[in-house]
């Protein structure tokens, strides 16, 4: 009964975590499509894609090295620490180099165009300028969370939620700051996120701290690795993001990526959520594995799956009954078409969240016990192999209707593929 008071505990502070950061998109989302009509949420949509490829690099190298600190000597953390900081600060170098010279470029590569070009590049330009601290946010986030402190990384992810909305209020609506407001408000608040939780350093119980040390490429690579489909996840949703936005705009023009800007939005959301339990999950696995009790991390999984199958079922219950007051919120102009595309999105994307959720878990339940390969073949299935020609094939086959199916579809196999791997490398 204590373990299993352990599990809920740090599942719980997880996911109200993980559900805090997905608002930073999902509040940009709506007070966005208020004061900037489709027009915004077609640039934003086009835009977050960048996020996606930003938040990846932080959770690979977040949850990397927060796994190699869970399983290794606490005489290695300070060490395990500061390389995942080294290797942070020279992705977070290149992210703004790239918002510096080439956010127009990258704007354009999205696909905008036109006047939603403009609103595009600004969106870009501050997302890259503000990396270093969405990175340094995350990695500290996960390694606070292994530290046997979740309440305090659930603090700081709740923080930086509701300055997001307050700033996003503030800076769009009084200060009348548009587009730029939006993203301003999103890159602050991770920034008092980081101020929120360094508090942990003054515990006497800390377990890890900057230090003196060298750079251990080895030691980077083998972080990387086992982070790697964290990243992939996210990179992957970025660049499917702008497959399904081409596909659409050949389809329903930008009144349909407005539409999938809705259902992608929503998906970042229910994606937190699966995100927040493999999280909450992945110190505890680690934990166990590392001290050679196979019998808990078993125990830890089938717990982590069956909340995943009764939170699918609350969340699709919420979206298929209530897709048309959901679809309204970030429809401010009450566009008819757009209202059509997204209700009927809604109830078929979202049949996926079974699937998408034991995926997600059992790919992090792998990591977190250094199992690359299966956890590698998950990603990279439901991420790039599977979902790109499934988008290309059922879109041609029933145009919209085909491109809302690919997500379940391709979930669904990966899934199945998924359990395979399970009973092959059972533990």
């Amino acid at each position: 009964m204590k373990k299993l008071r352990e599990f809920g505990r740090y599942i719980s502070l997880s996911v109200l975590g993980t559900l805090g950061v997905s608002c930073y998109i999902l509040v940009d989302t709506y007070f966005v499509s208020d004061c900037l009509g489709a027009d915004g949420l077609t640039a934003l949509n086009l835009a977050i894609p960048v996020y996606n490829i930003i938040y990846g690099c932080s959770m690979m190298l977040g949850m990397g090295g927060a796994t190699k600190f869970a399983i290794s000597k606490k005489s290695q953390s300070g060490r395990i620490f500061t390389n995942t900081i080294y290797a942070g600060a020279v992705f977070a170098a290149i992210f703004v180099l790239l918002g510096i010279v080439g956010s127009g470029w990258i704007a354009q590569l999205l696909g905008a165009e036109g006047q939603i070009l403009e609103m595009t590049t600004t969106y870009v330009r501050w997302l890259l300028l503000f990396a270093p601290a969405f990175m340094l946010n995350e990695i500290l986030l996960y390694y606070i969370r292994n530290d046997g402190s979740p309440k305090l990384a659930m603090v700081g992810m709740m923080i930086g939620s509701f300055s997001n909305i307050l700033l996003d209020y503030v800076f769009m609506y009084p200060l009348k700051m548009g587009m730029l407001g939006a993203v301003v408000a999103t890159g602050i608040a991770p920034i008092l996120s980081i101020i929120s939780v360094s508090g942990h350093w003054r515990k006497k119980n800390n377990s890890f701290r900057l230090e003196k040390a060298g750079v251990n490429i080895k030691l980077i690579r083998q972080m990387m690795v086992l982070g790697f489909p964290s990243l992939l996840g996210q990179l992957s949703a970025g660049v499917v993001m702008i497959i399904f936005n081409i596909l659409i705009l050949q389809l329903e023009g930008n009144l349909g990526v407005a539409a999938y800007g809705v259902i992608a939005n929503i998906a970042i959301v229910v994606t937190a959520v699966y995100n927040g339990t493999a999280e909450g999950m992945q110190p505890l696995i680690s934990r166990y594995y590392g001290l050679g009790d196979t019998g808990q991390v078993k125990r830890i999984f089938r717990w982590s799956v069956m909340v995943i199958i009764a939170v699918s079922v609350l969340m699709y219950s919420i979206l298929y009954w209530g897709a048309a007051p959901i679809t309204q919120i970030f429809n401010s102009e009450g566009n008819k078409v757009l209202q059509s595309i997204a209700e009927d999105g809604l109830k078929i994307y979202f049949t996926s969240g079974f699937f998408a959720g034991i995926n997600t878990v059992m790919a992090v339940y792998f990591s977190s016990m250094e199992k690359n390969l299966p956890a590698h073949t998950i990603s990279l299935s439901r991420g790039l192999v599977l979902i790109i020609p499934m988008v290309y094939l059922l879109s041609a086959m029933w145009g919209m209707t085909g491109i809302w199916l690919t997500y379940p579809v391709t979930e669904l196999l990966v899934m199945l593929m998924g359990i395979v791997l399970y009973i092959k490398n059972k533990l």
